[in-house]
């Protein structure tokens, strides 16, 4: 799992690049909890265009998130999620509280 961030204008986009699994999604919550309590950001955008496979994992770490950017005031978003990761992210229903956006190929 590879995890780059850019903080600009109170956004944080975090890209996760890898397999978002139980050993990816531990360390991307860590790196996702460092850059938010670093930036205090109103918004925070997971951008997953990096990832080749999630498992439910990735679920937490959407719902974290979110968790804790609602703390913060802030709001949360999830785009660029390629097929497999968003057949993942569908069969949850994550969509009705975080605003999710495919990839466009």
């Amino acid at each position: 799992m590879k995890i780059d961030s850019d903080y600009k204008d109170g956004r944080l986009t975090v890209k996760l690049n890898g397999e978002l699994d139980h050993h990816g999604a531990r360390l991307a919550m860590s790196a996702i909890n460092e850059h938010i309590d670093l930036n205090l950001p109103r918004d925070c955008v997971l951008d997953l265009s990096g990832l080749s496979f999630m498992d439910s994992s990735g679920i937490a770490v959407v719902l974290k998130t979110y968790k804790s950017m609602k703390e913060l005031g802030g709001r949360t978003w999830v785009k660029n999620v390629p097929r497999q990761p968003m057949k993942v992210l569908n069969a949850s229903g994550i969509e009705r509280i975080v605003s999710i956006s495919a990839l466009v190929n």
